[in-house]
């Protein structure tokens, strides 16, 4: 028996609970990775809620993983069509659902208990669902948990986790209502970010590098903005034709020129497979605006698109994919179509011996959506 995290929103979470809470369901990206740790009857999910990151139960799973696209919770289009029969072990109410942050369950996990609790090193836990947890973090948690159900001691919301729960709304049947939020704090100004430490600005170039060098590894072709080429040619030595001296498309010019700024794409003929803004220290919503014209200008194409960003940067990188301003895209919200992957699942990506065997669904293995 293992246990694997099952993340919830505040939307599915209150979804779930109104629900018979048998069946909890995750994106079709994380197919091959279910397959691979063979879930199934006698796991168990530990639930966690983020935004307000407390852990509101545990689910035991009852049933092999079935693909179904009948929305859950009278939602439209909804994007976890493979799913797990489940049984609830222990499920709370938000208000007695227990923060990470106690003192009682920080001190004692060992994927946090080694940092400050304003850290967030420890998020690289919480990145994507269903994914492995160690054992004796988990049987600690379902332990305290079911003693919550006993005792249901009441953790009051402080008032940024109230702003964060208003901050959106569920998707209601037959009308669509899409989760947003407007940031509090607005990017640096132009001025504040001309002042970058020169590591900082070398660890995007070399997250550029890893990015090609995995390309290269997974047969793709590769294309890099003119201005990014002298710094990641330093670090990535690509074989003879992978990086593209000119973009294979007749597109129109202004989104030539969008695609050509683009940090990092994949390219297989004539299509774009993956495209990649790597966001160490400039304005992320550069970054991300560039992901929505690109969706906007070929809205009949399949890309793939991700924000990759220290983990330091996860946060903002959510709260700037949740503007209004990309929750009305035709191709729906930005939200659920473009993802975040941290520096540090690059680097471990890249280590991985048999990338030449692969195929790209390897990089939604790493890719966490904001979970609305």
């Amino acid at each position: 028996m293992s246990y694997f995290i099952d993340l919830f929103s505040p939307e599915t979470a209150r979804a779930f609970e109104q629900s018979k809470q048998d069946v909890s369901g995750f994106r079709i990206s994380r197919k091959t990775y279910v397959e691979n740790q063979n879930i199934g009857p006698g796991d168990k999910f530990i639930c966690y809620v983020t935004r307000i990151q407390r852990f509101v139960g545990v689910l035991e799973i009852t049933s092999k993983y079935f693909i179904d696209k009948t929305p859950l919770f009278q939602k439209e289009d909804d994007p976890f069509i493979l799913r797990f029969n489940v049984k609830p072990i222990v499920w709370l109410p938000f208000e007695k659902a227990i923060p990470v942050h106690e003192d009682f369950i920080w001190n004692n996990l060992s994927f946090t208990k080694e940092f400050a609790k304003d850290s967030n090193k420890w998020t690289y836990v919480i990145f994507s669902s269903p994914r492995l947890w160690p054992k004796t973090d988990c049987e600690f948690l379902e332990k305290i948990l079911i003693e919550q159900s006993q005792k249901l001691v009441e953790y009051k919301f402080s008032e940024n986790d109230e702003k964060k729960l208003k901050s959106s709304k569920m998707r209601l049947a037959g009308k669509k209502e899409v989760s947003v939020s407007v940031p509090e704090d607005e990017e640096p100004t132009k001025e504040a970010q001309e002042v970058v430490p020169v590591g900082e600005e070398r660890e995007s170039i070399r997250v550029q590098a890893k990015l090609s060098e995995i390309g290269e590894k997974l047969g793709f072709k590769v294309w890099l903005p003119r201005n990014d080429r002298v710094g990641v040619l330093e670090v990535w030595k690509p074989k003879e034709n992978v990086l593209l001296e000119e973009l294979p498309f007749s597109f129109d010019d202004i989104t030539l020129r969008t695609i050509k700024n683009i940090d990092v794409l994949w390219i297989q003929g004539r299509t774009i497979i993956r495209a990649f803004e790597v966001e160490g220290t400039t304005s992320i919503y550069s970054g991300i605006l560039r992901m929505a014209d690109l969706l906007s200008l070929l809205p009949n194409i399949e890309i793939k698109i991700h924000i990759v960003a220290p983990n330091n940067r996860r946060n903002e990188v959510f709260k700037q994919i949740s503007r209004p301003i990309f929750a009305v895209m035709e191709k729906g919200p930005l939200s659920e179509l473009c993802s975040y992957i941290p520096y540090d699942s690059i680097y471990e990506l890249a280590k991985e011996k048999r990338l030449e065997h692969m195929t790209d669904t390897i990089l939604d293995e790493y890719s966490e959506y904001s979970e609305e």
